[in-house]
């Protein structure tokens, strides 16, 4: 079942799956209607989050993407409620990040707009793998600068800084192009409604996961996570309910095939 999109319920997958197989879940499901999915009504939240914990290794994580709608003028805190339920069946909350969109999806009537998402990064015990990710220092700090650092008691201690880093490590905000020709290199994805950002997908598989190892999508989509996975040298389990989607998914992962048969990757 390795490297292979399954048409079905991702309850059916992830019976087939072992226990303690899959080193990295990325996904972001379908939540509080705000997408039209094909052949999607609802789906048992408490139950799949428990087989993805069955199925996750240990020192495994998962990358939870998800966002709240405004139901009877108030958020629904789908998000948070979930977090907190994954924390009840054993995960640690590895770190919460924030996906920060350039696109404005939902135009409120009387909020901000609604530029990102949350994501929870879970881990079944400590992380095996966390291959933070680097970026370019905005600005160096010279030698006389100063800074102080408040401690729980209420006094300051002294900073030094390090001198001369051209780079350090992310900020855990990752904001992404998005749109069509953005969030995807190939026009077959855009028939589906909501794409996963490539480079979004990219980073995830980059961070928290190593050459060869597994990575499962429950609710794959038009399959980003598994094209990534392939340009990535990891190897990939997917669950979609919809056909049509599924078929999307597969003309990617077919189109990836041609492209290292006629030599441009």
């Amino acid at each position: 079942m390795i490297n292979k999109i399954f048409n079905e319920d991702c309850l059916k997958t992830m019976a087939k799956i072992p226990n303690d197989f899959i080193d990295l879940t990325i996904t972001s499901p379908p939540y509080d209607n705000l997408r039209d999915y094909k052949n999607y009504k609802s789906f048992n939240f408490s139950e799949i989050a428990k087989e993805i914990y069955r199925i996750t290794k240990n020192g495994g994580i998962v990358v939870w993407i998800v966002g709240d709608s405004v139901v009877k003028k108030s958020k629904t805190l789908t998000s948070f409620k979930q977090a907190l339920e994954f924390k009840e069946i054993g995960f640690n909350m590895h770190d919460v990040m924030i996906y920060q969109k350039n696109a404005y999806p939902f135009p409120p009537v009387n909020r901000y707009f609604q530029v990102f998402e949350y994501m929870f990064i879970l881990s079944k015990g400590v992380p095996k793998t966390t291959n933070i990710q680097m970026q370019k220092t905005i600005s160096q700090k010279k030698k006389k600068d100063k800074s102080t650092k408040r401690q729980k008691d209420g006094s300051l201690l002294p900073n030094k800084y390090e001198q001369g880093k051209d780079i350090r490590k992310m900020d855990n905000v990752w904001k992404m192009e998005c749109g069509y020709m953005k969030s995807a290199k190939d026009k077959i994805a855009y028939k589906h409604p909501a794409i996963f950002p490539e480079e979004l997908v990219n980073r995830h598989i980059i961070s928290w996961s190593n050459e060869n190892d597994l990575i499962y999508d429950p609710f794959i989509g038009s399959g980003t996570t598994a094209k990534m996975a392939i340009l990535n040298n990891r190897k990939f389990i997917g669950s979609e309910i919809s056909e049509e989607y599924y078929k999307i998914a597969n003309e990617r992962l077919e189109l990836i095939k041609e492209d290292f048969i006629d030599g441009s990757n």
